[in-house]
């Protein structure tokens, strides 16, 4: 992971760094779609690894919108995300229990401030496409997360803040000479993050497919 890392802060620092001060083009953007979170896996904090539980996930909706610049190949942008999924089930991965999984309800949900860097490729005809790649926080949020102790459901409300990633690529067609229309696809991931009582840490990751649009100002 710490390799991706790297790889992403280099990408968005270069992007940066190549833009010729100021001088682009203004423009907003926002996107919508279906997300896909990864189950999350949290270990004890206090023993091995083994000890633990496993929050499964469906799918569910992610929306973001941005401001930035285009410098014509590179693009610079400052992103706000959102993006929450439903829970389903709760396994025990703690050696001391079965492992069974219980039929869970409550929501996972996250709110991502980002620096996105693109790479623009003309496809022809104005078409393009972008990979891109992005660095910022995720304020995350389990909201009523059921979860069976000793026989007997419990509710549990954490937040938590985390070191947040992501990469992915767009394709853009023309509307107007100032609206492009963008179907794209997103990897979004954090490091880890800590919870207490149950004393325990964990990270996310999701895939998402978005359509949305680019305007011009």
């Amino acid at each position: 992971m710490k390799k991706v890392l790297s790889l992403i802060m280099v990408f968005v620092a270069a992007v940066m760094w190549s833009t010729p001060g100021f001088s682009g083009n203004a423009y907003v953007s926002g996107n919508i779609g279906l997300s896909w979170m990864n189950d999350v896996e949290f270990s004890s904090n206090w023993t091995d690894d083994s000890d633990g539980f496993t929050i499964g996930t469906g799918s569910g909706l992610a929306v973001s919108g941005a401001a930035g610049y285009d410098f014509g190949d590179y693009r610079t942008e400052l992103e706000l995300g959102y993006q929450t999924n439903d829970v389903e089930s709760w396994q025990e991965t703690d050696e001391n229990y079965t492992g069974s999984e219980y039929d869970s309800t409550g929501d996972i949900s996250l709110v991502s401030v980002m620096v996105n860097g693109a790479y623009d490729i003309c496809l022809g005809s104005d078409v393009e496409l972008s990979p891109y790649a992005g660095i910022g926080a995720a304020f995350i949020s389990f909201d009523d997360v059921s979860a069976c102790f000793n026989y007997e459901d419990s509710y549990r409300d954490k937040t938590a803040a985390s070191f947040a990633y992501q990469l992915g690529a767009a394709l853009s067609l023309p509307a107007s000479d100032d609206i492009m229309v963008e179907c794209r696809y997103r990897y979004f991931g954090t490091s880890d993050f800590s919870f207490d009582r149950p004393d325990a840490q964990a990270d996310l990751s999701s895939h998402s497919a978005m359509l949305g649009m680019r305007v011009a100002l």
